[in-house]
């Protein structure tokens, strides 16, 4: 993050187990698309973090669907950005059953909402790149970090 102020030093930063932390107990998270003539969209979303991916759903016809369809890449982030995570990743259309029945119970569980997974439009963001830091003062150079994930 160059002009930030951020250490070449390795002490402090954040550890992956602290951005999935945030990523499973956010209630609400924005995900951003490309439309197809190159505009950004951006839209709130209920999900779940489940094994290592960001799962949500919209409508097939939705806005978010048709970029998704024109350019599945992606930013996942949750509500609270003094506790940033950003997640740039890849969406597909989750068409396995038993991926769906975990979706589908888990988001029972946490939003009370029995969503219908029939219909398709369930789609999972798997993270190629994140970043995270805490928005604290001082805190913020030492604990600005990036992973990289298989395939980036």
């Amino acid at each position: 993050m160059p002009g930030y102020g951020i250490s070449d030093s390795a002490e402090g930063l954040l550890p992956w187990s602290w951005a999935a932390e945030r990523l499973a107990e956010a209630h609400n998270y924005f995900v951003a698309t490309t439309r197809p003539d190159g505009r950004p969209h951006v839209m709130p979303v209920w999900g779940l973090w489940l094994d290592g991916a960001f799962l949500f759903s919209t409508g097939a016809r939705s806005r978010k669907a048709r970029n998704l369809a024109a350019n599945p890449g992606c930013v996942v982030c949750p509500e609270n950005a003094g506790e940033a995570v950003i997640v740039e990743g890849v969406a597909e259309e989750v068409a396995d059953p038993s991926l769906l029945s975990q979706f589908k119970g888990a988001y029972l569980e946490k939003y009370k909402w029995d969503m219908d997974t029939s219909q398709g439009g369930i789609y999972a963001v798997r993270p190629r790149v994140a970043f995270a830091f805490i928005e604290n003062g001082d805190d913020f150079p030492g604990t600005a970090t990036r992973w990289l994930f298989p395939g980036e």
